[in-house]
């Protein structure tokens, strides 16, 4: 049938798919629906096979522009390339380049940011988790700041706002990298405040408190009650507790290389005989080879971890304790395993102990610590920390056992 404009305006439907060919373009069909919708459509082979190709819907493409695209797709077929195909591949999405995408720049930002500095594998840690399985795959330039800000609610609605915090600080710096580095011109970063308003903790253990959590670390056994009691003896970082090493054990001292501590200074932690006692009776764990890495591990390879599920359970045996001791139930305020530390160092001041020697003790680098100080007074305290902690692990015992009396001041210091 010779097409015309006129004719193939006037066609109707039936109650059948109608394919009319096209004289004058071998190869070239209208197709007729039966709801009166009109199209063209061109037929060819290709590798010794029939194919066909939708061209476009009437009169969106008149007949002399069907003729036209029909007249391409076949002059294509000769010389062996498949129309079809090559329209779908136009049609496709371009694949983004893994240059910009999100995870190929964390991972540059790591290499040549984050290992090279101290607190880079915590901030690692959390873009991993939180930041690449939502954008990882996405070009860092359609990351707006409404995404950032949706990603920090994320975390102040799971009940983590201080992390939401953290996070936003390592977005800023990792978007500001991007952006010195010319791969974004504005941080999306930019003007986003911090999700919630953080107050410094001042949450020290009571008396009765200290109690019940030494009976549920005598509870809860091996790991997670050793390691409470170390981190109460010590007042050392949960970090640093958790990957201390009989290697790093001289004598009756505990020696963290510069390596292992937040501030990046060595520090030597005296043990008092309570604290040995703790180490003691711990039996070591062994990796596959018969090695031990670890005094706190479970795998023999890697120090404990799941602090949060070791909290719970701790918190559980102390609501127990205290239960068991007053004879009803007991509300016990949320503490961490930080407060142990704050804890201690609470009740050095109680002792009496100078507040230089409690800042020796925690390793602190600022308050008397600081300044002219840290850089002309090079005076160890070696002999007044060893005093201090045995003072506080017998302060501890008297606490545990019951015996301490309000205001307890110990001549521990030497003149």
């Amino acid at each position: 049938m010779k097409l015309s404009a006129q004719l193939v305006d006037k066609l109707q439907p039936t109650d059948r798919r109608q394919e009319i060919p096209d004289d004058l373009c071998t190869g070239l069909y209208l197709v007729v629906q039966p709801t009166g919708k009109k199209g063209w459509q061109v037929r060819y082979r290709h590798g010794g096979t029939h194919r066909r190709m939708t061209l476009g819907p009437y009169p969106v493409l008149s007949l002399a522009e069907a003729r036209a695209r029909a007249r391409n797709a076949l002059a294509a077929a000769t010389e062996g390339r498949d129309p079809a195909a090559e329209v779908k591949a136009a049609k496709a999405p371009k694949p983004e380049s893994d240059r910009d995408k999100v995870k190929a720049l964390i991972d540059q930002f790591d290499r040549r940011h984050l290992s090279t500095i101290k607190s880079g594998k915590t901030v690692r840690q959390q873009l991993y988790l939180h930041v690449i399985p939502k954008w990882g795959e996405r070009d860092i330039n359609t990351i707006t700041r409404r995404d950032v800000v949706d990603l920090l609610d994320g975390l102040v609605d799971a009940g983590t706002p201080t992390a939401a915090n953290r996070m936003r600080a390592y977005l800023s710096k990792f978007f500001g990298w991007c952006a010195d580095r010319d791969v974004i011109e504005v941080p999306p970063t930019l003007k986003v405040k911090a999700p919630v308003k953080e107050r410094s903790r001042e949450r020290v253990l009571s008396d009765d408190e200290i109690r019940w959590f030494w009976a549920a670390c005598e509870a809860t056994g091996y790991p997670w009650g050793p390691l409470g009691k170390a981190l109460l003896l010590t007042g050392q970082r949960l970090g640093e507790v958790t990957a201390m090493s009989d290697a790093e054990i001289h004598g009756d001292t505990w020696h963290l290389a510069s390596t292992r501590t937040k501030n990046g200074r060595a520090h030597d932690v005296p043990l008092s005989p309570a604290l040995r006692a703790v180490l003691d009776g711990i039996t070591r764990v062994a990796d596959d080879k018969g090695k031990v890495h670890f005094i706190f591990t479970t795998t023999g390879t890697t120090p404990v971890s799941g602090f949060r599920k070791a909290m719970r359970h701790l918190a559980d045996a102390m609501a127990a304790a205290a239960e068991k001791e007053r004879g009803e139930p007991v509300a016990i305020p949320h503490w961490t395993f930080h407060d142990l530390r704050r804890t201690m160092a609470t009740r050095m001041a109680r002792l009496g102990i100078p507040v230089r020697v409690t800042e020796a003790v925690l390793n602190h680098v600022s308050g008397t610590g600081g300044g002219i100080v840290a850089v002309y007074q090079r005076h160890d305290y070696a002999d007044e920390k060893r005093h201090a902690l045995d003072a506080w692990a017998r302060l501890l015992a008297e606490l545990v056992e019951g015996t301490a009396g309000n205001v307890i001041r110990l001549r521990m210091m030497p003149s």
